[in-house]
């Protein structure tokens, strides 16, 4: 864990925790969240071909926009969007040590609203 501060030592702990039981397949591919600052980046993997099948993120070049809940929201449909596109229907949510809260609660509810299954 390296120089990381105590809060995140405590997440990575959470995170190693939870993986070994949670994992993406063909089927029901593993959606990973990961919340920075600033910003959200989500992606959908199988990790059986070790690929990423879908993918967003709140960064846009040129922008300085944050991340706030609404934007989650919104990149939560644009991701369900994008996995139907792939008929992908359901995944297993992946929250990456991080508490069910704020803005990764705005992004599920978000992919939820638009038919995405977890």
């Amino acid at each position: 864990m390296g120089n990381a501060n105590k809060k995140t030592q405590l997440r990575l702990k959470r995170k190693r925790r939870i993986r070994k039981k949670v994992s993406g397949t063909a089927e029901r591919p593993r959606l990973s969240v990961f919340r920075s600052a600033r910003h959200l980046y989500a992606q959908v993997i199988d990790d059986q071909a070790g690929k990423t099948l879908a993918s967003v993120n709140s960064f846009e070049k040129g922008s300085d926009k944050r991340a706030n809940k609404d934007v989650c929201t919104d990149l939560g449909k644009k991701l369900a969007a994008e996995c139907a596109s792939k008929n992908i229907s359901s995944v297993v949510f992946d929250k990456n040590g991080y508490a069910f809260h704020g803005r990764v609660e705005a992004f599920a509810s978000g992919a939820r609203e638009a038919g995405l299954k977890f």
